[in-house]
């Protein structure tokens, strides 16, 4: 496997058609499908399902993609410091984030943001997304990832993601349910979810509201890592953002059911003082963050639009 036969599956997975990707790379056709089946025969994997609508990646080009993306983004971002020689970015970054967040990706992020930018210092808080706005207000954080409240803000407000969250249930203890889930129908199911304090809950309610569906918990739990677990351990589901549960449910230890009805998201957004701008130091390390989110729930998460 070479960086230039990763280049060739990436852009095939996400352009879903050889044609598209082949002209993307400015390749032939059939120089592109040579080196994907090197690939497949390399790794003993089918990456793709060849079929009359495109090519459609199946699970190993799934993990494929999640494992290789952030990767090549690291090698493209070396390439430019490189090029730049005479700039050493220095000092600190102070962060706040979302618990739901921080517990998913952050360490991941770190990593490469370390790699990066080795002289710089960082500083992560979690918290409910109230307490991070009063805080980067006061000076103490220089940004924050927070779930986007009802109300507007006085900060300045950048979209980062749309997040899908998930019916999620044991695979070993919990009630067998379809892929795609009516939460009108789901009366006779216990739930355990996050306290009203949590903009999560914030979310699910604000979307039950609107389809008119009353949902009572029979548990309330802030700790996500504790929801996760309870749930794993019994016959009850939660709704949560499926960047929490993904590396569950890949194990093989969880179920995320798709919410066919209401569908419900949640608005990932960065907060900065609008007389403190953020230095490139922070914007990286929120952009390798974003980006870590997408990998970890490839194929599920849109980017926020304008």
């Amino acid at each position: 496997m070479d960086l230039k036969q990763i280049q060739y599956f990436i852009a095939l997975f996400e352009d879903g058609s050889a044609t598209r990707a082949a002209k993307r790379l400015n390749i032939v056709q059939p120089a592109l499908s040579m080196q994907i089946s090197k690939l497949e025969a390399e790794l003993r994997q089918t990456l793709f399902e060849r079929g009359p609508h495109g090519m459609a990646p199946t699970d190993a080009a799934r993990l494929m993609y999640r494992l290789y993306t952030p990767i090549m983004r690291d090698i493209e971002h070396a390439r430019e410091q490189l090029s730049r020689q005479d700039v050493i970015v220095t000092g600190r970054v102070s962060l706040g984030m979302v618990a739901s967040e921080a517990e998913s990706v952050l360490p991941e992020s770190l990593a490469r943001f370390d790699a990066l930018f080795p002289q710089v210092e960082v500083s992560v808080a979690d918290g409910f997304s109230a307490q991070l706005i009063d805080a980067v207000e006061a000076g103490r954080l220089d940004a924050a990832i927070i779930n986007k409240p009802r109300g507007r803000l006085a900060l300045d407000v950048e979209p980062l993601l749309i997040e899908e969250m998930v019916l999620v249930t044991s695979a070993v203890h919990g009630v067998e349910l379809p892929q795609e889930i009516d939460l009108a129908n789901m009366s006779r199911i216990e739930l355990v979810l996050p306290t009203r304090r949590n903009g999560l809950r914030g979310a699910l309610d604000a979307a039950l509201m609107a389809a008119d569906i009353i949902i009572k918990p029979k548990f309330e739990i802030d700790l996500l890592s504790s929801i996760v677990q309870f749930v794993e351990q019994g016959n009850i589901a939660t709704i949560l953002p499926r960047v929490v549960v993904q590396p569950k449910v890949d194990e093989g230890v969880l179920r995320a059911h798709t919410i066919k009805s209401p569908p419900i998201v949640r608005h990932i957004i960065q907060v900065t003082h609008p007389k403190r701008p953020i230095g490139p130091a922070a914007q990286a390390l929120i952009t390798i963050i974003t980006d870590e989110i997408k990998r970890v729930t490839t194929g599920v998460l849109r980017t926020q639009a304008p």
